[in-house]
């Protein structure tokens, strides 16, 4: 069974290493050039800002809020590894990220 654990570790760094990690950030919305940000960034986000500071609930409509979440750590108690420390622990969250998104959608 140890020759096995090893193997799958082995396969695990290779693959961490070549791809940077296993997560990413895209954005939803087209952006064809640089006035495409005068709607999602400024001017144009002040509206859904201030419709949202109107009415809070207004964030599940018009941002990702429904749907996205946050997974923090300080790296003092990850699962089967114990006390490895924020940096060390990223690898497991990002997992983690990576299995709510796979499964929640």
């Amino acid at each position: 069974m140890q020759v096995m654990s090893e193997g799958w570790y082995e396969i695990s760094l290779k693959m961490h290493r070549k791809y940077g990690g296993k997560i990413e950030v895209l954005p939803k919305v087209p952006i064809s050039s640089l006035k495409d940000f005068a709607v999602w960034y400024t001017p144009g986000v002040a509206e859904p800002s201030r419709s949202i500071s109107k009415d809070p609930d207004l964030s599940f409509e018009l941002t990702s809020r429904w749907n996205t979440i946050a997974v923090v750590t300080d790296g003092t108690r990850v699962l089967g590894l114990g006390n490895i420390g924020p940096e060390a622990s990223y690898p497991v969250m990002e997992g983690k990220s990576m299995i709510f998104k796979y499964l929640g959608e």
